[in-house]
């Protein structure tokens, strides 16, 4: 069994980043022909780790990382040493974003994607916000669907996390008004986290199959072809059974489809000392439920 982080431990960065990759496309070759042909996207999570990891990582080819928290973010792409060795890189923020962090998020340098827009209100203010940066660039932007339904908390080491995103059936809607109010957003896919700790041996993640029928209805409604609307789908821990169809032992037609934007942090460099990690973007939801779970981008 591969244990998230020892990899990455005993191997480093470049290692951990070949592994994964060859497990990606292993995963790739799995999948039905009739699926969209979209490669996915490695995006290396680099939360509570520094700066010199992520150049470390940069080094051996990757040029994708993602960050869930805003202030974090702001610190790690201004560095004056990624700022200078990792001229390509491209940011991804996926945490939930509150309107008022989306200046300072937009002020990140190299901020190239947005997975977690979850209302039409985040949507008008990031597009105002960009629009006041001059990018010649639209933003790309991916809307967060909760598709398990949860209102549970996760407890998250040492601070409170709610279930964000919007309920499946508003989907088409926030799509149109992004594709019609907001031309510095470009709208490229739908992301989910979706419940924690299904069990593959009862069949496919019904979150992950919720999804790519609602990028199917999406895509008929609205006339977009389906290899224009990426998926995002899970944590690390899902991210191969996200990625392709495996067959589930007992259940040998049963599937799980997905992503095409795939999240993976401890698995490429270890462990997080959370001691070290930075105050949290302020949260102001009341704590409902807590549970155990540590969450994992």
């Amino acid at each position: 069994m591969w244990r998230a982080g020892s990899m990455s431990a005993e191997l480093g960065v470049g290692c951990a980043l070949r592994a994964v990759n060859e497990r990606v496309q292993q995963a790739v070759a799995r999948r039905p022909q009739d699926l969209p042909s979209i490669q996915p996207r490695l995006v290396a999570v680099s939360k509570t780790k520094p700066a010199d990891m992520v150049i470390e990582a940069y080094g051996h080819g990757q040029r994708t990382f993602g960050e869930n928290y805003v202030q974090e973010l702001l610190e790690k792409a201004s560095n004056p040493k990624i700022l200078s060795l990792c001229p390509e890189i491209k940011w991804h923020f996926i945490g939930h974003l509150q309107k008022q962090n989306v200046n300072k998020l937009m002020a990140v340098p190299n901020l190239f994607m947005l997975e977690t827009v979850d209302s039409v209100k985040l949507a008008d203010k990031v597009n105002s916000s960009w629009q006041k940066k001059g990018s010649p660039e639209r933003l790309k932007v991916m809307i967060q669907i909760n598709t398990s339904g949860e209102e549970i908390y996760l407890f998250s080491v040492s601070f409170h996390e709610g279930k964000h995103g919007l309920p499946p059936s508003e989907t088409i809607a926030i799509v149109e008004h992004i594709n019609a109010k907001c031309p510095n957003l470009e709208f490229v896919g739908l992301m989910t986290i979706g419940s924690f700790g299904h069990d593959l041996s009862q069949g496919p993640n019904p979150d992950f199959q919720l999804l790519l029928s609602l990028r199917e209805e999406l895509c008929k409604k609205l006339n977009i072809p389906a290899d224009q609307v990426e998926l995002s789908m899970g944590m690390s821990v899902d991210f191969q059974h996200a990625v392709s169809v495996l067959p589930v032992p007992c259940l040998p037609r049963e599937i799980e489809v997905g992503s095409t934007n795939v999240r993976v942090g401890s698995m490429i460099f270890g462990e997080r000392d959370y001691s070290k990690k930075p105050t949290p973007d302020k949260c102001t939801a009341d704590v409902k439920a807590p549970l155990e779970v540590a969450q994992e981008h």
